[in-house]
């Protein structure tokens, strides 16, 4: 047993990144391949409906009764750590390397990290960066029973992933879902996680603050993340972050720190995102992406010529964009490119690149109107066009 866990602690160290800046508590790579992306005009899935658990009595939940003389605050810390402790997982990933003398394809433990029963059919949530690289992955419940899992679904755009076991549903117990957008600057949270496959572990603390930013694997932006100082360790990535009732608000994926250890500083994916993408996953793959069925002009080069907004590059055809009548770059008679139109806003808020703009549409949704503002040859004007759901990569 003691082998076995230097094994896991050596493993996960050399896994783990110790530069300065954000760290990311897991290792990097791209899962299998996902399922068919959506189709346009398809309804979004909604959420699981995981009622929460009654409250369990001081003294009357698994564990023993609790001394008399804790503290209110005391004895909700421990009320929820045993009712949610059950519900967090130890995922280990797992790569395939092949010999290069004997060709033998043997396994390397690529990373691990944490994460959380969703529904009674298996599916569970982490952070992308926990399985990207890997090829295999087990799961590791509350009661110390290993499963085989395969992904279903990543989004790297939100650093979210769902993996799926094959478990008895007495075994499965799904956090009862909380709502992010009602957090306030404050409000104390708990961070839960079961670093290295030891034991869960529970930090406290408050959220930080709201709407902070956060780079995800594919470089794009998550908006919104919620930031608190209660610890997040190495090995607590892809673990659930709680409100003060055990409810899920945010999914933890990065600490900011100069050494690798936590600085009081750490981020989570919020609940919102999460209720959002995580159906989207299970049923499709990859998340839903809405858009206009127009491509665009790399920001860097929108940058390089002082081009304001967001340049569509080409509108496809039959898309709302070519029905709303939108231009992109087009060649005139004498061979020059001209510019056709920039989109400058999105019902009234500045886009000033292509991730503001996605984001805009993330916000408003597949099947909603939005209000463009969009500038050609020094004129601006007003288009109003449909969202449709388009073909993205995770």
């Amino acid at each position: 047993m003691r082998v076995r866990t230097l094994v896991l602690l050596l493993a996960a160290l050399a896994a783990g990144y110790l530069s300065v800046g954000i760290v990311r508590l897991g290792r990097p790579s791209a899962p299998r391949s996902a399922a068919e992306a959506s189709v346009p005009g398809e309804s979004v899935p909604s959420a699981p409906a995981a009622a929460p658990e009654p409250a369990a009595k001081p003294g009357e939940s698994s564990g023993g009764p609790l001394p008399e003389d804790l503290t209110p605050e005391e004895t909700r810390n421990i009320e929820i750590f045993r009712r949610a402790s059950g519900s967090v997982v130890f995922i280990t990933n797992i790569a395939y390397r092949r010999d290069f003398f004997t060709l033998d394809v043997f396994q390397i433990p690529q990373g691990n990290g944490s994460g959380f029963v969703w529904d009674k059919e298996g599916h569970i949530v982490t952070n992308y960066h926990v399985i990207e690289g890997g090829n295999a992955f087990s799961v590791t419940l509350a009661d110390q029973s290993s499963y085989d899992a395969q992904v279903v679904g990543a989004a790297a755009s939100k650093d979210l992933a769902v993996l799926k076991i094959d478990a008895p549903a007495d075994k499965l117990n799904p956090l009862p879902l909380g709502r992010s957008q009602d957090l306030l600057v404050g409000q104390a949270v708990l961070a839960l996680g079961n670093p290295f496959g030891l034991d869960h572990t529970l930090t406290v603390g408050i959220v930080s603050a709201l709407g902070r930013e956060l780079q995800a694997p594919n470089g794009r932006t998550i908006r919104d993340v919620i930031q608190t100082d209660a610890a997040i360790n190495p090995g607590n990535s892809g673990g659930p972050l709680l409100d003060s009732r055990g409810r899920l608000i945010g999914v933890n994926s990065a600490i900011y720190s100069p050494s690798g250890a936590s600085a009081g500083i750490g981020f989570a994916v919020p609940v919102d995102t999460v209720r959002r993408l995580v159906p989207q996953l299970i049923e499709r793959g990859r998340p839903i992406q809405p858009g206009i069925g127009a491509s665009l002009l790399s920001d860097a080069v929108a940058e390089r010529f002082r081009l304001k907004g967001v340049v569509i590059y080409e509108v496809l055809s039959g898309s709302p964009a070519e029905k709303a009548g939108l231009q992109g770059l087009r060649a005139d008679r004498s061979g020059r490119i001209v510019l056709g139109d920039r989109i400058l806003a999105v019902d009234g808020k500045a886009v000033e690149s292509g991730d503001d703009l996605m984001h805009a549409f993330e916000t408003a949704g597949v099947g909603r109107s939005v209000t463009l503002r969009v500038d050609r040859d020094g004129r601006e004007r007003d288009v109003t066009v449909m969202l449709v759901a388009i073909e993205l990569g995770a």
